[in-house]
């Protein structure tokens, strides 16, 4: 399937962008993680509405992946942001997982208009040719334009949140500097003193912009986040008088310790950061 998936990508081959919307957003894994773990944990969409979805920004159909309770409305709204692999069948799972718990969760693939992260080999050349691409400008419209969608289709806006790991744990802070009216986030293991796109300031240099509580969440052995560069973001935040964020930093933990389809995963500090992540947002109000 990943392969047929892969080689109807191939130069010159014509395809519809909603049916491919349809077969490839939020199902299967990103060709560079393969084969994935055992432990890889999968959601079941009982009672939920879940599944792939095309959503306008302005003349341009993004697709994404959105997970809710069946039938309900006036329900919080949780963006989810993917990681450079784009929203595969984890980021899916993510949603599921966050609809079970009665949010309106959105995963909006902000890699779209570059090209398809999820069927990329080699890293290196995904980053290069598809995610350096993606400025802040541009994500964070696109978050806006689904956070928009989701009001909807029976989101509550006032009661706003997201949440994203990796590249979209950056992503993270960078729409919680841009958008005022954000109620909570919760960052997993985003860069906080580099960009991806070049000439986006980091999240250090954007720090008195972020008025919402954000929850950073880090392990003390991720050898790309230095431990000190959180503390630099903390004495920012602090400075410009944001007292609500908060890290927690898990001793002896690489990167994407979440990632269950991945050997990276920590069970335990997975599950501890999954529940600090819930409770932040009720604390919240989201």
């Amino acid at each position: 399937m990943l392969e047929q998936e892969i080689d109807s990508l191939a130069p010159g081959r014509e395809f519809s962008r909603r049916g491919f919307v349809q077969t490839t957003v939020g199902s299967g894994f990103a060709a560079a993680v393969l084969p994935v773990t055992a432990q890889t944990i999968t959601t079941d969409s009982e009672g939920l509405d879940a599944g792939p979805v095309v959503i306008l920004v302005g003349d341009f159909e993004m697709p994404a992946y959105r997970a809710m309770p069946a039938g309900a409305s006036n329900l919080p709204i949780v963006l989810v942001a993917c990681e450079i692999f784009g929203v595969h069948e984890h980021i899916a799972d993510v949603c599921r997982r966050l609809a079970k718990q009665g949010y309106l969760a959105i995963a909006p693939d902000l890699f779209a208009r570059h090209g398809r992260a999820k069927a990329y080999t080699d890293i290196p050349k995904l980053i290069s040719e598809v995610v350096s691409k993606a400025s802040d400008a541009q994500v964070n419209a696109d978050l806006d334009a689904a956070a928009a969608w989701a009001t909807t289709q029976g989101g509550d806006r006032s009661r706003l949140a997201i949440t994203g790991f990796c590249w979209g744990g950056r992503t993270t802070w960078s729409y919680a500097a841009h958008n005022p009216q954000l109620t909570a986030a919760a960052a997993w293991y985003g860069p906080v003193a580099r960009s991806y796109f070049p000439g986006d300031a980091s999240i250090i240099d954007r720090a008195a912009r972020i008025k919402a509580p954000v929850l950073g969440l880090y392990g003390a052995a991720d050898g790309g986040i230095p431990v000190e560069t959180l503390h630099q973001l903390e004495a920012a935040l602090k400075a410009a008088g944001n007292s609500r964020c908060e890290f927690v930093v898990y001793p002896d933990t690489p990167h994407a310790f979440h990632a269950d389809y991945r050997p990276s995963y920590r069970k335990a500090a997975a599950e501890d950061a999954w529940a600090r992540c819930l409770a932040w947002f009720k604390k919240n109000g989201v």
